[in-house]
């Protein structure tokens, strides 16, 4: 009891296995019982109660449920008051997920509870009686357990807008609605399947009429802008929706089938998500008049929760709880997890090295090159070492950002270009981690499949590896010097593998990655390669290589991964006994993977790069910059520059994943192409910059979009991460204006201009003024005049008279004041502008 007395309860047998323990409590407080059987602790003991009085009786709580519990299991307490008032006990509980509160109400003004939390945090339970809080409410229990696993698709052409009319180059256009209340939000546009340009998320909330303006160089198209009238009908409402097929009840590791019918539900876009113990497979599988198929399979039977919004809003009787039975799938997975240090910090000038495993390479044909901030690159040592290990060393001249290429056959590795940062490191966080290897790609049983980890631009942190199969896999990681380390993992059994690799508890873009591990390839090693060209290829012009079976026996498949992530198959024709001829048409400019198997087991030396177009293609030379790749503010046009001048031509695609979709607009510019994107609401936004279907050096960027004071477009975020992509193919643009530009250091208030020009013009007369720049460093001079009429000056000339003075002579023609601007570099000399009367 709270004043330490023991208050002796009554132990009664029931006779039927059960006991009963009775006390009656005279103190408000918290009391504990303690409860042992044969000398020791019964499970759970001391049990804790909390006793309080309202209006002249007791009111008691107790059960592990206000504690705490364990995600996906259901948990309990009780709540005791004066008889026959069980009915005056309100209870309600908040946490990180919406919980199903079941409740039974007993005669003697007891009343249970259980509840089933779905997701890990802490739940807030608040128990009242007769409207007043009890003591010690609200109550916080912990769940803790295994943190969900979510799976999300995300339909957005239940809210497209066909606005009717053909545009054939959608890049540069700009769109904007204004809303019936006056607002003006930026618009997503889109091609649609028949060639029209469309809205491609367009979600009214209120009625009445909608005024679209599409603009191209801030001048309207033909036809906008756009006046679009919404009724009850148009306006997104999830209510209108119904949702039938298997939403109480399903199979693991099958196919079960929801179909959403959003055909009274207006504009709005549909996001299906289901979370539970394990990951699931979801997919649309038709859509036909706004009727949506939905197949989603879990890996692992559980409690799910099947969530389905329209409109940003959860359609009748969503979220739904899944009961998910069937046999489980036996995958098996193994973690392993190393904490790792922050990088040694290297300075300029001092020699820096790192090694990279890189199976299946020649060690001729390797090469690796490092670019310092300034745009000059040098080649460094590659230093062959046992077991396919390639030590390569380097010497920055410079801090700063510098990128390194690794390059095979003159085709950039798995997982380069990379960063390396020289001087002051920054925390990038998990999104800053990067792989690459063979293992990400394929893998083999019986045999180490290895990929390289590169950790140093990402900062301290903790770094797990899992992979989950149909059989355990041992994994091991090797340190290495400077942010690198080595990853390899094993297995006994073939199938579909998992590769998790996540940083501080948060997956690495692109985790997991689904590798494929084969059979012992066995009679695939005798299968050679002949007359492939991999460089210097067109488009439009048919690729051809045969394939030598050697002796072995099995089924030749050849497919074609493009630049821009798409699959074709490849025709394969035997042209003699064992000797086959393998051929496809490209389509893209980039690098394309030609996968070759036999029986399903990657031939060696597949998959195989293959260089279409220009190989000055280099996703090494592209850069980008701008305060929109850091941060942003929602409802606002945030820009960064993708700079390609250098880089060949290309397809350059952006993608923006965060917690709304993006409205995403591409200018050219002499250096490359400036993107402007406009985010719906707050949050964290990656922005992934591709370069022939290569993340150049620095992606993805982590922007940091805040709310603008003015514009609150006022959306919720999405429960589902929505993405938002462009794609550009690039022209070849020659480094040079706009180019790269050497950094020079003048100091403007260091140059002198005198003479009696500076004084007072004279109409039609050649004046003469001189300008010293002997102790103000290096920079661009550059001197102006313009009269009163606002045109530059009809004569104005520069020349060179000695080392570090240049005579400026001019002659003016109006009457008024002259304005004379001298600046050294970006900034005026002192005086500067000048203004001269005639």
């Amino acid at each position: 009891m709270p004043s330490g007395n023991g208050l002796g309860p009554k132990v009664r047998d029931n006779a039927d296995g059960t006991i009963c323990v009775e006390y009656e409590p005279k103190k408000e407080g918290r009391h504990e019982v303690l409860m042992s059987y044969d000398g020791s602790g019964v499970d759970g003991s001391p049990f804790a109660c909390v006793v309080d009085k309202i209006e002249n009786s007791f009111i008691t709580a107790f059960g592990a449920g206000l504690v705490g519990g364990l995600s996906g299991d259901s948990v309990g307490f009780t709540v005791v008051a004066k008889r026959g008032t069980a009915k005056d006990i309100e209870v309600k509980i908040d946490g990180p997920a919406k919980v199903d509160l079941q409740r039974k109400d007993n005669d003697d003004g007891s009343a249970n509870f259980n509840y089933m939390p779905m997701t890990p945090g802490a739940y807030n339970i608040n128990i009242k009686y007769h409207g007043k809080p009890i003591k010690g409410s609200p109550f916080v229990a912990k769940v803790s357990g295994e943190g969900r696993k979510r799976s999300t698709l995300s339909l957005a052409n239940s809210a497209e807008y066909s606005l009717k009319i053909i545009e054939p180059d959608i890049v540069d256009l700009v769109g904007t609605v204004q809303t019936p209340g006056g607002q003006i939000e930026p618009i997503i546009l889109k091609k649609m399947d028949n060639g029209e340009l469309g809205i491609a998320y367009f979600t009214p909330r209120q009625k009445g009429e909608y005024v679209v303006c599409v603009l191209r160089s801030e001048k309207n198209i033909n036809n906008s802008p756009f006046r679009i009238k919404v009724g009850d009908k148009e306006i997104g409402h999830a209510a209108g929706c119904t949702v039938k097929g298997d939403i109480s009840e399903a199979l693991a590791n099958k196919s079960n089938e929801v179909i959403i019918d959003t055909t009274n539900g207006g504009y709005g876009g549909l996001t299906v998500s289901i979370e539970g113990p394990h990951r699931s497979e979801v997919e649309v599988y038709k859509v036909e008049d706004r009727v949506y198929t939905v197949h989603y399979s879990p890996h692992e039977p559980g409690i799910y929760i099947l969530n389905i919004r329209f409109a940003d809003e959860d359609v009748p009787g969503s979220p739904f709880l899944v009961n998910v039975g069937g046999n489980p799938s036996g995958r098996v997975r193994e973690t392993i997890t190393k904490d790792v240090e922050p990088a040694a910090a290297i300075s300029a000038g001092s020699p820096s090295e790192f090694v990279l495993q890189i199976p299946g390479t020649n060690p001729f044909d390797m090469e690796a090159s490092m670019t310092d901030p300034e745009g000059i690159s040098e080649l460094c040592e590659v230093m062959d070492q046992e077991d396919f290990h390639y030590l390569i060393k380097m010497t920055p001249k410079t801090n700063g950002l510098h990128t390194v290429s690794i390059k095979h056959k003159g085709m950039h590795v798995s997982g380069s270009p990379f960063q390396f940062s020289v001087g002051q490191l920054s925390h990038g966080g998990p999104h800053k981690v990067q792989v690459g290897g063979p293992g990400l790609e394929k893998g083999e049983v019986g045999l180490q499949n290895v990929f390289n980890i590169y950790t140093r631009e990402a900062g301290p942190g903790t770094l797990s590896v899992a992979v989950e199969g149909t059989a355990k896999a041992t994994i091991q990681l090797e340190q290495r010097p400077n942010g690198f380390l080595g990853a390899q993992y094993k297995t006994s059994k073939p199938g579909m593998y998992g590769v998790h690799v996540k940083y501080n508890d948060v997956h690495i873009p692109g985790s997991p990655f689904m590798v494929n591990v084969a059979p012992d390839s066995g009679v695939a090693r005798q299968i050679s390669i002949h007359a492939l060209k991999d460089k210097g290829l067109l488009i439009d012009k048919p690729v051809t290589f045969s394939v030598a079976f050697n002796g072995a026996q099995g089924h030749l498949h050849a497919t074609v991964r493009t630049p821009s992530g798409g699959h074709m198959d490849c025709l394969c024709q035997e042209m003699d006994t064992g000797v086959y001829a393998v051929r496809f048409i490209p389509k893209e400019n980039g690098v394309h993977y030609v996968d070759v198997k036999l029986n399903d087991a990657h031939i060696p030396d597949s998959p195989i790069p293959i260089m279409v177009g220009s190989t000055a293609s280099d996703p090494a030379m592209v850069t980008a910059s701008g305060d929109g790749l850091e941060h942003g503010k929602c409802g606002a046009k945030n820009k960064f520059i993708v700079r390609t001048a250098g880089a060949g031509s290309g397809l350059l695609a952006v993608f923006i994943d965060g917690p709304s979709k993006s409205a995403l607009s591409c200018k050219e510019l002499d250096e490359g192409y400036e993107f402007s994107y406009t985010p719906f609401c707050p949050g964290n936004y990656l922005i992934t910059v591709k370069y022939g279907n290569i993340p150049i050096a620095g992606s993805p960027y982590q922007a940091v979009v805040t709310e603008a004071l003015d514009n609150g477009v006022g959306r919720k975020p999405s429960p589902v991460v929505e993405q938002s992509s462009m794609a550009v193919e690039t022209v070849e643009k020659k480094a040079g204006a706009g180019g790269v530009r050497r950094k020079l250091t003048g100091d403007a208030s260091k140059v002198i201009a005198k003479g009696p020009g500076l004084k007072k013009a004279f109409t039609n007369r050649v004046q003469t003024f001189n300008v010293e720049i002997k102790d103000a460093g290096n920079a661009v001079l550059s001197i102006g005049m313009i009269s009163p009429s606002g045109f530059p000056e009809a004569e104005l000339s520069l020349k060179k008279v000695s080392q570090t003075t240049y005579t400026v002579n001019y002659k003016v023609q109006e009457i008024g004041e002259h304005i004379l601007h001298i600046k050294w570099g970006d900034d005026e000399i002192p005086g500067s502008p000048f203004v001269l009367t005639t």
